[in-house]
C-alpha cells in the first residue's frame, strides 16, 4: 500500500470563501496557479472568486444580446485545469477520501466524462496521488485527449459522440466490479449536487450584487451532469421567483420529448435524465441548435471586427475572447431566449455558466471551417443577427405543471432503474426534503475535511 498522505484541500466553506483560508496558503496557492499547475496547493484555488474574492464573471453587452436584462456569465476558464468541472471532481473524491472510501495506492479512479469533468479528474487525481481512468466517448475533441493525457491519466473511451454517454455509464459499471476501482461517477453521486448547490449557487448570488435590482430573475444551464442546474436550487432558496431553465440540444431533445440524436454541443450529457437531477426546481426546458452554438463560439472568437460594427467597444469585444466554449455559447443562447420569454426588463438579472474556456475547442473551430464555404465577416454578422439578435422564442416548453413534472420522473426511472437503484430510492427524490438533506451535508463534510488536515 502507498502511504503518502493525502494532500487535503479545501472545504465546501473555503471553496465558496476564499478568503477564509489560512493567508499564507492563499499566498501559495495564487503564485502556484501561476508558476506550477502540478503544486497540490492549486486544490486551494477551486473557487469562482479571483484574488480580490470577487466572482469572476462578465455582464455581456446588449448590443450582443439584443435583450433589456442583464447576462452575467460566471468564468468557469479561471478554475485549476480550465474549467468548473475540477470542483465536483475534487468534491466527490475528497468525500470518498473522509469517509475512508478511496485509499491511495489501493484504489485506481474511475471517470466517467464526455470531457471537462473527465480533465478534472485527471488533474485532481494527480495533485493528490492516485491512479485514475477516465472513460468517454471515442469522438470527442482532441484537445480533451490531450489534456487528460498531460495530467496522467489513462483513457478508456467507448464508441460514439457526446450523445453516447449512456455507453460510458455501462462501461464503468463493469470497470467497478473490480473493487480495486472507484467511480467518481458525476452522474449519480451527491458530492456535484452539493459542489454547485453550495458553491455555483451562493456565488452566482453574489455575483449580481450591484447589478440591475441584486436579484435573480432566471439561471440557466445544460445538464450535463446536471451537478450545475443544483446551483439553481439554491437561486430559488434565495429568489423563490427565479425560474431555472435546463438547455438541451434541439438535435437530442431527451428531456424536452424523449427525442434522441447526434449533436455536437460537448459537455452535455443526455439521452437521460441523470440521477442527480433535482427535476422539481427546473421550471423550463428549452432547446437550443447545437451548430448555433458553434457558429457563435467563432463569432465571439474571431469577429471582434464586426462586434465593433454593432456598437460594441473594442476593449469589450477583444475581451470576449477565450472565455468560451461550445456549451458556454449554449447556455448564453438559452439564457438570451429565456430573457425574450420571461419579458426581462433592465432591472432584471440572468444568470449562467461558462463551464471552460476556448483552449480546448481550436479543432471544433477547424471542423466548422471544412463545413462552411464562407466564413467572411458578412456571413459573422449575419450570425450576430441570427443566433444572438433573433426575436426567437421557439423550442421553450413549460415543465411547472405536475404532468410535465412526472414525465421526468419517469424518465429517471427508465434510465437508473437498469442500473440497480431501487424505485423507493428514487421516489424520495420527489421531495425537496430529500435534496436539502443532501445539502446539509456540505456541513458534516466540511468537518471532516478540517479534522483530517
Amino acid at each position: 500500500m502507498d502511504n503518502r498522505k493525502i494532500p487535503f484541500g479545501p472545504t465546501y466553506e473555503e471553496m465558496l470563501h476564499p478568503e477564509k483560508i489560512d493567508p499564507q496558503i492563499r499566498e501559495r496557492a495564487s503564485k502556484a496557479i501561476q508558476e506550477n499547475e502540478m503544486d497540490p496547493i492549486n486544490l486551494f484555488n477551486i473557487t469562482w472568486k479571483d484574488e480580490s474574492n470577487q466572482v469572476r464573471k462578465i455582464v455581456l453587452p446588449k448590443e450582443l444580446t439584443n435583450v433589456d436584462a442583464n447576462i452575467v456569465v460566471l468564468l468557469g476558464t479561471y478554475f485549476p485545469s480550465g474549467s468548473h468541472k475540477v470542483g465536483p471532481a475534487y468534491s466527490t473524491l475528497i468525500e470518498g477520501c473522509v469517509d475512508g472510501e478511496i485509499v491511495p495506492g489501493d484504489h485506481t479512479i474511475l471517470g466517467p466524462s464526455t470531457g471537462n469533468f473527465g480533465i478534472g479528474v485527471a488533474y485532481i487525481c494527480n495533485l493528490m496521488g492516485y491512479k485514475s481512468v477516465v472513460i468517454m466517448p471515442d469522438n470527442m475533441s482532441k484537445e480533451r485527449y490531450e489534456r487528460i493525457r498531460k495530467y496522467g491519466a489513462e483513457l478508456d473511451l467507448t464508441p460514439g459522440t457526446e450523445s453516447d454517454v449512456i455507453l460510458t455509464l455501462q462501461r464503468t459499471y463493469e470497470l467497478k466490479k473490480d473493487p480495486r476501482n472507484k467511480p467518481l461517477a458525476q452522474f449519480e453521486l451527491m458530492p456535484n449536487y452539493r459542489f454547485h448547490r453550495y458553491v455555483t449557487g451562493n456565488s452566482a448570488i453574489e455575483a449580481v450584487k450591484g447589478i440591475g435590482n441584486g436579484r435573480i430573475a432566471c439561471f440557466t444551464s445544460a445538464p450535463g451532469s446536471a451537478g450545475t442546474l443544483a446551483a439553481g436550487d439554491q437561486i430559488k432558496a434565495v429568489f423563490p421567483e427565479a425560474k431555472i431553465a435546463a438547455l438541451e440540444p434541439y438535435e437530442c431533445s431527451t428531456l424536452a420529448n424523449g427525442g434522441l440524436g447526434q449533436h455536437r454541443i460537448e459537455g452535455i450529457g443526455d439521452k437521460m435524465c441523470t440521477l442527480i437531477h433535482n427535476v422539481l426546481t427546473t421550471d423550463f426546458v428549452t432547446l437550443i441548435k447545437d451548430d448555433d452554438c458553434v457558429r457563435g463560439l467563432k463569432l465571439l472568437q474571431d469577429g471582434t471586427d464586426v462586434l465593433v460594427s454593432a456598437g460594441i467597444s473594442p476593449e469589450v469585444a477583444e475581451s470576449l475572447k477565450n472565455l468560451f466554449g461550445v456549451s458556454g455559447i449554449c447556455n448564453i443562447l438559452g439564457a438570451i431566449k429565456m430573457a425574450r420569454h420571461l419579458r426581462l426588463g433592465p432591472d432584471d438579472n440572468v444568470v449562467t455558466i461558462a463551464t471552460d474556456g476556448f483552449d480546448r475547442y481550436p479543432s471544433v473551430l477547424e471542423d466548422l471551417g471544412k463545413r462552411n464555404l464562407e466564413l467572411e465577416n458578412y456571413v459573422l454578422a449575419r450570425w450576430l443577427k441570427d443566433i444572438f439578435q433573433a426575436e426567437d422564442e421557439k423550442y421553450i416548453y413549460d415543465f411547472r405543471r405536475g404532468d410535465r413534472k412526472e414525465q421526468l420522473f419517469k424518465q429517471k426511472e427508465k434510465d437508473w432503474l437498469p442500473f440497480g437503484y431501487k424505485k423507493e430510492y428514487l421516489d424520495e427524490m420527489r421531495s425537496m426534503d430529500f435534496w436539502d438533506a443532501e445539502y446539509d451535508l456540505c456541513k458534516k463534510y466540511d468537518e471532516k475535511i478540517s479534522q483530517s488536515r
